[in-house]
């Protein structure tokens, strides 16, 4: 059994690249009706070199084109999730499969959805079947072939970093497409230490350590660890461990407070 930490720069830059490659296009950010063509670069993240050799990153591909977008309903969105994974180290996407995504835009709120499907199931006909039956905001679609998540269809190399990335990757989809008060992993800001500034009331023994952390259990099972500040309803830390058995990247997961600031 082994620990190895990460250092915080390196996690929230990690953040930040999967941030970039999941942005969508104009036409899909708030609701409207016309139709839009063209393409928007990607911005690149900072410092990607400064990652001390951990991390080795290309460039950004290109946005695709915009698409129709009609308010309160569900729609097909250009952006491809896996999109991130190309440039990560020590995962990847399954062969045979791809990774699809679903938006839906009112006046004052969004959500977005990300499936996993067979690639001979993955067009655009077929991914459009899924939005005859999905006429209001619970009505998710899901596409002919989806695995229950996305994460079934995410390997790796089973090193500590793969794990690392696999949790900040998964929180990351899973919050694809939220706008305004559907957005909850966004209010989460990655930390190595409690925000000295604060008083923090805890709830039980405080943590020794809050780094980032990968401990491999043996037979190719590891546990992640790491800390945020969330500042939405009110200011908290939280705790979270994701656990992963042999042979896949799809988690047992734990997202726990563990301070509260007092006022």
């Amino acid at each position: 059994m082994s620990i190895q930490k990460f250092s915080l720069s390196a996690i929230q830059k990690v953040r930040q690249y999967i941030k970039n490659t999941l942005l969508l296009p104009d036409s899909e950010q708030q609701p409207q009706s016309s139709f839009t063509t063209g393409s928007d670069d990607l911005p690149e993240p900072e410092s990607l070199d400064d990652l001390s050799g951990l991390f080795t990153f290309g460039g950004v591909t290109d946005a695709d084109e915009g698409a129709i977008q009609v308010r309160d309903q569900w729609f097909v969105s250009t952006v491809n999730p896996a999109a991130a994974l190309l440039k990560l180290p020590g995962l990847s996407l399954k062969s045979g499969f791809r990774l699809v995504s679903y938006l839906y835009r009112s006046e004052d709120s969004g959500v977005g959805v990300v499936w996993a499907i067979p690639e001979d199931l993955s067009s655009t006909a077929q991914l459009e079947k899924a939005l005859v039956n999905s006429t209001s905001l619970s009505q998710i679609p899901k596409p002919v072939g989806a695995l229950p998540s996305f994460m079934e269809a995410i390997e790796g190399d089973r090193s500590p970093v793969s794990f690392v990335i696999a949790s900040i990757f998964r929180r990351e989809l899973q919050e694809f497409g939220a706008l305004g008060q559907r957005r909850t992993w966004s209010h989460h800001q990655l930390v190595s230490a409690p925000p000295s500034e604060v008083n923090w009331q805890w709830r039980g023994n405080p943590p020794k350590d809050l780094a980032p952390k990968v401990k491999l259990l043996g037979e190719d099972q590891a546990a992640v660890e790491f800390f945020t500040c969330c500042d939405h309803p009110s200011l908290l830390l939280y705790r979270h461990i994701d656990q992963y058995s042999v042979d896949h990247y799809k988690p047992q997961s734990l997202d726990q407070s563990v301070a509260i600031a007092q006022k």
